[in-house]
């Protein structure tokens, strides 16, 4: 037998153990398993996963598990912090190091690291690369470095830092370490210029599923910004809720706003002191906040999961800036709102700053084109009345095959068209054509609404036939059909420091009525989705605020964010099971033994006390683990399911599918721990089965390692999981890969 001097790879069994020992979760999300042993296999790998998908876990478990020390590249001090906060809640050993710490703290903590005392040191990429701290890595021999955020080195990705570039010296300075890059949004091409970039050695690259089932997704005709970011955000009274914007200015204008309407409320952008940045940050982590109205600089460092809607008051620059954004909300699995107000002056605005921004920093032709290539990317994404779920999906490469998501304003039926859209649009036209195709969009809009202005009666278009023509049509809602028309190429704008309209070939041919024209409103009446129907089912409301309230008290005494203790997916659970005794604390999703220690007396008592004042019977559900919308099964899984359910063997599943083994056996072992068929053909023979079950009963455990050694190491990983999950009552929440947990 060959023999090699790595030790054996662990059982899932051994993985599990560490995942519920810090996290509390008996369960991996899809590619988590793989991404753990490419760490743990000391393989470089490029990892990409949505936001909430579960990254953090890949590169947490390998160092715990192999009782090792692992460096981890992060670009926001405040994520490393509270990365660092959330860990130690857990018990789980982690450090950080970055600007700002007094020099005694740094000392103290290059001291533990040195001893080993940390499984995770987080670092800048600026720090990483100084003399002082190489040479502790280099004493540490440290074996695996994660870079999280890692389509910062990019100038295909949404937020390229030059400062990340130089991380490809890890791989020469480093060269028995592996190299493993992390991050929620990259296209092929950015996953490949990463691979790159790093130097990555033959990379295990594994891109989980970009959609989030969760999120409800709208986009709107931007008329009235303030009044409608103020409509949406009173569907979220009392919840976290981010409101981006373009520029500094319109932050702070939102913000105020929205303080004004009685709303706990703030701005936060690039140009505040850091420490009145610090101060936002730390108030909406705290629950001091609900709002923060904020440029692009907000957002990576927000380690907040239970943000319940997202807003961009205008059109971000690229499809992965709205993926990680929108990314922000509903980061624990529970459903959340994303709504975008776009107009096509954003396009123009952004275009004016894109090349701003190249004039100063002189940047190169092809960053600035790509540049434009992902904001026209943008753009369609706004325009296109299609499903949103399957527009972000099928733009990062991945297909789509549900008929309706049931989450977004075209499937919710909620895009309405004007009445007289062909009618407006005339109008508008006809404007431009009588006007001489020599003014710009606010000019025109003054003609048709018969605006008595100076430049209207300098130039006698009083006296127009148009003039007058839509009076009495709300101005910012014109405006907006005026840029709906430049959308869809029935005007353009000159490109000139004074831009003009002008009419194009296609503007003729709806002046003449031989093409209609639709413009888009927005839609009064929104529609109730099941997503949020169903989180909610079974949960007391009354307890699970008043638990909210009670981990907001014990984070503030702690000095932690108030997430760290408990995420929203736990306390509705809570709320949900009202667990009566510490051993049905501990059976639900999020606790382990750590936090039953810390916080299952406080929380413990809580709920008695809630349950005896208003009537309630514990353990209403005890042991249970509902599942959580984002844990349905995607449309790959129950596609799988289904051909499984006709006797289909995984080879022909593969196949039909375009999946991966290792993804395809993890679907088999769901599909029998979920449906329990009688028997197990064609995937395993009955005398498998039967040798299989009859080791279970001898070994009298369901752990995988101890069944495969003792059938010496005859019988397949797969086949002996599939059989456990088959016989075992306790397996689907022990050995099946494939449903979430969270980050």
């Amino acid at each position: 037998m060959q023999t090699t001097d790595r030790p054996p790879p662990p059982a899932l069994a051994d993985i599990l153990g560490v995942v519920r020992r810090y996290w509390g979760f008996d369960r991996l999300r899809p590619l988590q398993e793989q991404a753990i042993r490419a760490g743990l296999e000391q393989r470089d790998s490029v990892v990409v996963m949505p936001t909430g998908g579960g990254k953090s876990l890949c590169y947490q478990v390998p160092p715990a598990l192999a009782e090792r020390t692992d460096i981890v590249i992060s670009p926001l001090i405040s994520l490393m912090k509270d990365q660092v906060d959330g860990l130690r809640a857990c018990g789980y050993p982690a450090a950080a190091l970055y600007s700002g710490m007094d020099a005694t703290a740094v000392r103290e903590t290059e001291r533990a690291i040195a001893a080993g005392q940390y499984r995770l040191v987080f670092v800048a990429p600026e720090r990483l690369l100084t003399p002082r701290f190489l040479q502790l890595v280099a004493r540490l021999d440290v074996r695996a470095f994660a870079v999280d955020e890692a389509h910062c080195i990019s100038h295909w990705g949404h937020d390229f830092r030059p400062e990340y570039r130089q991380l490809a010296a890890l791989r020469a300075r480093f060269p028995r370490a592996s190299i493993h890059a992390y991050t929620a949004t990259a296209t092929e091409r950015v996953r490949q210029d990463i691979a790159d970039q790093l130097r990555l050695k033959d990379p295990a690259v594994l891109v989980g599923v970009f959609d989030r089932p969760n999120l409800i997704y709208r986009v709107v005709p931007r008329v009235d910004p303030e009044r409608q970011v103020l409509e949406v955000l009173r569907r979220h009274a009392g919840q976290a809720s981010i409101v981006y914007c373009i520029s500094r200015k319109d932050a702070e204008t939102i913000a105020a706003a929205l303080r004004q309407q009685g709303l706990r409320a703030a701005h936060y952008h690039a140009g505040m002191e850091p420490d009145d940045r610090r101060h936002t940050q730390d108030a909406f982590a705290a629950e001091h906040l609900d709002v923060v109205a904020a440029t692009v600089a907000f957002g990576m460092g927000i380690d907040r999961s239970d943000v319940r809607c997202v807003i961009h008051a205008a059109m971000p620059k690229s499809i992965e800036h709205y993926q990680q954004e929108t990314g922000r909300a509903g980061r624990d699995g529970l459903e959340a709102e994303c709504v975008l107000l776009y107009s096509a002056a954003d396009t123009i605005r952004w275009e004016s700053l894109i090349e701003k921004s190249a004039a100063d920093a002189g940047a190169a032709a092809e960053i600035v084109g790509a540049a434009r290539e992902l904001l026209g990317h943008m753009r369609h994404y706004c325009t296109a009345v299609v499903c949103r779920h399957r527009s972000l999906s099928e733009y990062f490469g991945q297909a789509y095959t549900q008929a309706s998501c049931g989450a977004c304003d075209v499937c919710l039926d909620e895009v309405e068209g004007l009445a007289d859209g062909t009618v407006a649009a005339q109008k508008i036209l006809s404007c431009v054509a009588r006007t001489g195709q020599s003014f710009g969009a606010e000019h025109i809009v003054d003609v048709l609404l018969g605006a008595n202005t100076e430049r209207v009666r300098r130039w006698r278009h009083e006296h127009l036939s148009t003039y007058g023509l839509m009076k009495g049509t709300n101005r910012k809602a014109l405006t907006n059909m005026v840029y709906q028309l430049m959308d869809a190429g029935l005007l353009e704008r000159t490109p000139d420091e004074r831009p003009v309209l002008r009419l194009t070939e296609a503007s003729w041919a709806v002046l003449r009525g031989q093409r209609s024209v639709r413009l888009l409103q927005a839609k009064k009446d929104l529609s109730k989705t099941r997503i949020a129907a169903e989180s909610w089912e079974g949960v007391d409301p009354g307890l699970f605020d008043s638990l909210r309230a009670l981990r907001r008290t014990l984070a503030e005494a702690r000095g932690v964010p108030p997430y760290v203790l408990f995420s929203d997916v736990t306390l509705r659970e809570l709320a949900r099971t009202r667990p009566g005794s510490a051993a049905s604390f501990l059976c639900v999703r999020g606790i382990g033994q750590r936090k039953l220690a810390d916080l299952g007396p406080p929380f413990l008592k809580h709920i008695a006390d809630y349950c005896r004042e208003h009537g309630l019977a514990l353990d209403a559900a005890p042991g249970s683990r509902p599942r959580r919308v984002a844990e349905r099964p995607n449309a790959n899984q129950q596609a799988a399911f289904e051909m499984f359910a006709k006797g289909c063997s995984v080879q022909q599943v593969m196949r039909a599918l375009d999946r991966a083994e290792s993804t395809t056996w993890a679907y088999l072992t769901e599909f029998v721990a979920t449906t329990h068929p009688p028997d197990l053909e064609p995937w395993v023979d009955q005398q498998t089965y039967r040798t299989v079950a009859q080791a279970i009963e001898a070994v009298g455990t369901s752990y995988l390692k101890p069944l495969y050694d003792h059938l010496g190491g005859q019988v397949p990983f797969n086949h002996i999981r599939l059989v456990v999950a088959h016989v075992t009552p306790a397996a689907n929440s022990t050995t099946a890969s494939g449903a979430p947990s969270p980050e």
